[in-house]
């Protein structure tokens, strides 16, 4: 494991760029708001002192920083808008590529196409994609932890627009899995890098609400994906073998823009400070900041609270996966059911959905694609419309809410579907509702992961729990409901709808008993950095090491804070206690 750069590497990255964040703005107002945002950083006093090599590899020293708490501080301006269009549009590129290719797959299997492919391969392809994603988020989850959010979530993309496009190139079915299969890898690693980045940059008190959006927009690419592909495959403008190659091509083309974008965001500053770069980590916040104050025209408040860590510039994989399991077995059965619950229902709805449309509704093959936008929209507006209530109501009672509520309404379809009341758009009504509630609460699954294990985990933890929930749910959800179907009888497709239920009313009960209150804290309060953990140690008995230690509290200086609790001052050794 190797070295994580100085200063210099940063710049040359493009990490610390304050143009990427400010702009070009020198007027009296935003210098006036610069001088501001240094004394309020001069009044916390980020200060740090070298204390030898640390137990995990690499040199390290003992910091004191108020980082966590001076991001969370900051109103909501366009530097966090930035985030969002910037990494959070990632979710629509999986939406769009998961759709796109259920659309083609029809036109792949013509003569004329120019690859040729059977049904059978279509559905070889899907699996493909699906496994793709779950190596690629363990794969680049990890190195996220180990190397930074920036480098990882710059690479993700760029491995998502490399595969996509040679996607479009395909002449044979073996070189449509391997690019697909690279495709998926790519989607799979932005999982990780994408959420751990998004939630470390976002104040905590909205960090409920974005996270869900980012999250939903997966809907919005779907719903994208149906809508053109009805254009692209109109035999009246494109030829048979140029319309879906085009479809690809699209989502390389979005991917590109996307990345434009995603180079004037900065590396996470919590990842810096922990991983020995407190300098360039202050100068990554002192920018923000000052592009904030800039907006709002307003200066910002002092930061109130600061946490210790023990830098480490490489932390052990066995440690982050030890933590994970070890520290925290009953937040890790918390992720697991949450994703396995929302990976079986909507994988076996998603993959299987046109399928239950044209065999007990006799709806067109041509029709489906108008059924499948209804359904995405339906989607997209739970996690739109009920975000907010997750970080002014509670984690708690809106996850496992949601998931009740869809497990109830799953329950009413399969008695409504099996006695033969509905029509496809009555159906589909009540479809529209219990994704309405599941939408929300699988976002929250994303969400749940994120926040709940400690920051050099948190890449790797969400990887994990998707890679699990998606490998088990993902697939036997489809297989399940795919054999169902095939008898063409209704009993045995309610049976797969209250299995679905049930799974999902398992997910909410787990989170009712073992559900973290998350709500408006500070990630480092939730799950204290391992780091953190150790510093606790190390200062009770070399406290003369850290000038922080030595520092007495006073006005504007806060006292030292409780390890993992910004804000809360007590004496050094205090442990956090995990839930």
């Amino acid at each position: 494991m190797g070295d994580h750069g100085t200063a210099g590497d940063t710049t040359a990255a493009g990490d610390t760029t304050a143009a990427g964040i400010t702009g070009a703005s020198n007027t009296a107002a935003s210098n006036t708001a610069a001088s501001n945002t240094a004394a309020s950083r001069t009044a916390v006093g980020d200060t740090r002192a070298q204390d030898g090599p640390s137990p995990g590899g690499g040199t390290s020293g003992v910091v004191r920083t108020a980082i966590p708490a001076r991001l969370d501080r900051l109103p909501w301006a366009r530097f966090h808008w930035l985030i969002i269009i910037g990494l959070g549009t990632v979710w629509i590129l999986d939406g769009l590529e998961v759709t796109m290719v259920g659309a083609v797959g029809s036109r792949l299997t013509e003569d004329g196409s120019g690859i040729s492919l059977s049904a059978g391969d279509i559905g070889t392809a899907a699996a493909i994609y699906v496994l793709g994603a779950c190596l690629g988020a363990l794969f680049f989850g990890q190195l996220t932890d180990r190397f930074g959010r920036k480098k990882l979530f710059i690479l993700t993309l760029g491995v998502y627009i490399t595969a996509t496009t040679l996607t479009a190139f395909s002449w044979t079915p073996w070189f449509f899995f391997l690019t697909r299969f690279f495709t998926g890898a790519g989607i799979g690693g932005e999982y990780a890098a994408i959420n751990s980045a998004v939630d470390e940059l976002i104040p905590a008190r909205v960090r409920g609400r974005v996270d869900l959006l980012i999250n939903g927009t997966y809907w919005a690419g779907s719903a994208a994906g149906s809508g053109l592909t009805v254009f692209f495959l109109s035999e009246n403008i494109f030829p048979t073998n140029v319309g879906w190659r085009l479809s690809f091509g699209l989502g390389a083309l979005l991917g590109l823009v996307i990345l434009i974008v995603r180079r004037h965001v900065p590396e996470s500053p919590r990842w810096l400070f922990i991983h020995g770069r407190a300098d360039d980590a202050d100068q990554i916040v002192g920018d923000i900041e000052s592009s904030v104050e800039a907006d709002t025209g307003r200066s910002l408040p002092a930061a109130n609270g600061t946490i210790t860590v023990r830098q480490r510039q490489v932390i052990p994989l066995r440690t982050i996966a030890e933590t994970a399991f070890r520290t925290y077995p009953r937040r890790a059965v918390l992720g697991l059911s949450l994703f396995v619950g929302q990976a079986f229902l909507y994988n076996a709805f998603t993959f299987d959905l046109g399928t239950m449309l044209t065999t007990f509704y006799d709806v067109s093959s041509s029709a489906v694609p108008v059924f499948l936008v209804v359904y995405a929209l339906g989607n997209c507006a739970g996690p739109l419309l009920l975000g907010p209530l997750f970080d002014t109501v509670g984690r708690k009672p809106m996850i496992a809410g949601t998931y009740l509520a869809a497990a109830v309404f799953g329950v009413v379809l399969a008695v409504l579907f099996h006695s033969g009341a509905l029509t496809a758009w009555t159906f589909l009504a009540v479809v529209a509702v219990t994704f309405f509630f599941a939408s929300a609460g699988a976002s929250a699954a994303y969400l749940t992961v994120s926040e709940i294990f400690p920051m050099e985990t948190r890449a790797l933890a969400i990887a994990f729990f998707y890679a699990i929930g998606t490998g088990i749910g993902g697939i036997a959800g489809p297989l399940l409901f795919g054999h169902l179907i095939d008898t063409g009888r209704t009993g045995p497709v309610m049976v797969g709808f209250l299995v679905g239920a049930a799974v999902m009313a398992i997910g909410g009960i787990a989170e009712l008993l073992l559900g973290v209150d998350a709500a408006g804290r500070s990630l480092e309060e939730i799950a204290a950095p391992l780091t953190a953990t150790e510093d606790a140690t190390v200062s009770s008995t070399s406290t003369s090491t850290s000038t922080a230690s030595a520092q007495p509290a006073g006005p504007g200086r806060p006292g030292r804070s409780q390890v993992g609790v910004p804000g809360a001052t007590s004496a050094p050794g205090t442990p956090h206690r995990p839930q």
